[in-house]
């Protein structure tokens, strides 16, 4: 018989999982699709001198921004840290390292990294401080393009809306993100969910990320799902 992948709680899914020094890849964007209930275990675990690639890193006080604050985290390979002040700080004061991507980039650098693909030629950050100290190349086309290399980690933390007990992914709209090329470019994944429905319940053809990607499913029912910035009109008559 199978082993089950469901845990009772994130705290009980990363024990023995995460250790200092390790690399980590994050799903989310912004505060959308966030794996919440286990960037707060992993806070707490106490791991230190993480290498964290996301996104971003949440805000501040919340997401990976609590992670800042206690400084668990020495480097971010990122895309956007403009909504994180102590981000911001901590990197402008030399006290964090920062691989900045395009975003495309990123998300195609996870993706090569689950794909198996070692590198890959891109015309994004030619000729900017993005492609200081890479290869770079011109092609038949005319064009330079900058070697970038593929993303892994030893842990993938991710958000989906349902699984199955297998560990089979449906996400909803566009908490999808990164979430599914986090999963695929970690050794071991730790998916957060919502609702966790017997195997065979899912349609196969509304299945986002295989269960072959997922190790450990946790169930977060009510997740705190936090606005990152509320914007309202004025009510006219």
């Amino acid at each position: 018989m199978a082993t089950s992948k469901r845990y009772s709680d994130a705290p009980a899914a990363l024990a023995g999982l995460v250790a200092d020094g390790q690399t980590l890849a994050v799903g989310g964007f912004g505060l959308c699709g966030i794996p919440e209930a286990l960037i707060a275990a992993l806070r707490d675990s106490g791991v230190n001198d993480l290498t964290v690639i996301s996104n971003n890193a949440g805000v501040d006080g919340f997401g990976l921004g609590q992670l800042l604050e206690t400084r668990q985290i020495r480097k971010m390979i990122s895309s956007y840290v403009g909504e994180n002040k102590e981000f911001e700080r901590q990197y402008l004061g030399g006290e964090l390292e920062l691989e900045f991507n395009p975003q495309g980039t990123l998300a195609e650098r996870l993706r090569a990294g689950g794909a198996g693909i070692p590198a890959f030629f891109t015309r994004t950050g030619y000729g900017t401080v993005v492609a200081e100290g890479k290869e770079t190349r011109q092609f038949d086309d005319g064009h330079w393009y900058v070697l970038e290399t593929a993303l892994k980690a030893d842990v993938a933390l991710v958000k989906a809306w349902k699984a199955d007990e297998a560990g089979n992914l449906v996400f909803r709209k566009t908490a999808r993100n990164f979430n599914p090329a986090c999963a695929m470019a970690g050794k071991v994944c730790v998916a957060e969910v919502e609702e966790i429905v017997p195997t065979g319940q899912l349609d196969p053809d509304h299945v986002h990320l295989p269960g072959i990607y997922v190790d450990r499913l946790v169930l977060n029912p009510t997740p705190e799902k936090r606005i990152e910035q509320r914007t309202v009109r004025q009510e006219t008559r």
